[in-house]
């Protein structure tokens, strides 16, 4: 008896696995539901998903595989933009658009304190912030806007404008602490 159940329940759950999948290419879809784009993108970015390569564009979070082959494209909020900055001192790269699990800055899990306020001078952010293992902080901000982005640590700081407009770079690599 115990194992017709067990059967039972198996074959449930293979056919329920089998009826829920769904492709998992979501480009030119809505978000499915059970995906939090917000925390799948922490995810990649805090290195706790590992086999696999992601970079974020000002649209879209774009997954692909080892070899570089597209897996998944998530469409990002409508209304809120991702950009992720990697203050530094010494060493930086060239960047546009943030690869989740290649970019890698020179401050790593060090403190900041971060101000940010758009063009009517709204503040937008002013805490203290912590980059990640990948040397960046990541931010969701308003879309359609420009900022002023003040970074401070220890004496030093940086003062930028970014912008959070279609086409825009994700990835901000040249805010030197001075």
């Amino acid at each position: 008896m115990k194992k017709k159940i067990i059967l039972v329940l198996f074959g449930l759950l293979v056919l329920l696995t089998a009826c829920s999948g769904e492709e998992d290419n979501q480009e030119g879809n809505a978000l499915d539901e059970t995906v939090d784009i917000k925390e799948l993108v922490h995810h990649y970015s805090t290195e706790e998903i590992v086999d696999e390569n992601a970079s974020i564009t000002s649209e879209q979070l774009i997954v692909t595989n080892d070899e570089g082959e597209e897996e998944a494209v998530y469409d990002l909020p409508e209304d809120e933009f991702f950009v992720s900055i990697a203050p530094f001192e010494q060493q930086t790269h060239p960047c546009e658009i943030h690869s989740l699990t290649g970019c890698q800055g020179e401050m790593v899990q060090e403190e900041f304190e971060v101000y940010i306020e758009n063009a009517a001078g709204d503040v937008v952010i002013d805490e203290p912030m912590q980059t990640e293992e990948n040397g960046f902080i990541d931010l969701w901000l308003p879309r359609n806007e420009t900022y002023t982005v003040e970074i401070k640590q220890d004496g030093k700081e940086v003062t930028s404008e970014i912008s959070t407009f279609q086409d825009d770079f994700t990835c901000i690599t040249t805010m030197q602490l001075i």
